[in-house]
């Protein structure tokens, strides 16, 4: 057990994997969020998903049987809108699920001139023609934006490949480097900081990606906490540089953990 639990105030969530796989729960997570919440821990729940819109993410999390307000929700597809709205009035080309495309309606948009590509989970529609119009934009001047970078994630059906290959073969065809938006970037965490109102060494994260979760929580000084669901393998466990803070079978063990180290004091 490591000291610095003893002093964690606030909780980041995955979700995917984490919470649930697919259209099913993850078992004694509802339970689990319960009495999270009854312990007083601040809680927001972090995701890189990009298939679902921040309000659809809300409906299937609460048809699943979770109690979590919309607020607490921060997505990665979120964090690229608050960038954008940042700059003057830039030209996206987007490779994006259609639902998350409504979600940056207000931006402009074409195929054939832009100022940035923006790049997440479309599923199966990817094809050489796709890749292709983008790379073209990247070598006129466009700029790639990247949702995420994940390796692989977990199915109902097993483990499928993500976006992460699609966006460096982009990068290595442009010679441009992508601008990480989820995790494991750090102002991605420091966003989910802020919004939480507690210092990195008062939260940890849990999740189920020792690279974006773990790795990426620990560089932002968060403790890291890696759950035997969803994507986790323990080969690549094994494998890895970064080391958990701890390891638990799912978040159905989380409470226990929290009562017993991470209470607030």
């Amino acid at each position: 057990m490591m000291n610095k639990t003893n002093k964690i105030k606030g909780i980041l969530i995955d979700l995917d994997g984490v919470l649930y796989t697919g259209q099913q729960a993850i078992p004694g997570a509802p339970q689990a969020l319960q009495k999270i919440s009854s312990m007083g821990l601040r809680r927001r729940f972090i995701t890189n998903t990009s298939t679902l819109s921040r309000k659809s993410l809300h409906r299937k999390l609460t048809k699943l049987g979770f109690d979590i307000s919309l607020e607490e929700i921060i997505s990665a597809p979120q964090a690229a809108i608050i960038l954008l709205q940042q700059l003057s009035n830039p030209v996206c080309h987007l490779l994006l699920a259609e639902d998350v495309k409504q979600d940056f309606r207000g931006f402009q948009q074409s195929d054939e001139h832009a100022d940035f590509v923006i790049i997440g989970d479309i599923g199966d529609a990817w094809s050489y023609q796709l890749m292709n119009r983008a790379f073209k934009l990247l070598i006129e001047g466009a700029e790639l934006i990247a949702i995420h970078k994940n390796r692989f994630w977990q199915t109902e059906q097993g483990l499928q490949m993500d976006i992460g290959g699609f966006i460096t073969a982009l990068e290595y065809a442009s010679n441009k480097k992508a601008a990480l938006i989820g995790k494991p970037a750090l102002d991605f965490f420091q966003m989910a900081l802020s919004s939480i109102a507690l210092p990195s060494s008062n939260v940890a994260i849990i999740g189920d990606d020792i690279d974006s979760d773990i790795a990426g929580g620990q560089a932002a000084g968060i403790a890291g906490i890696l759950v035997k669901t969803g994507k986790y393998r323990e080969d690549y466990l094994q494998a890895s540089k970064t080391k958990p803070d701890y390891v638990i079978a799912s978040i159905a063990d989380l409470p226990a953990l929290l009562k017993a180290d991470c209470a607030p004091k």
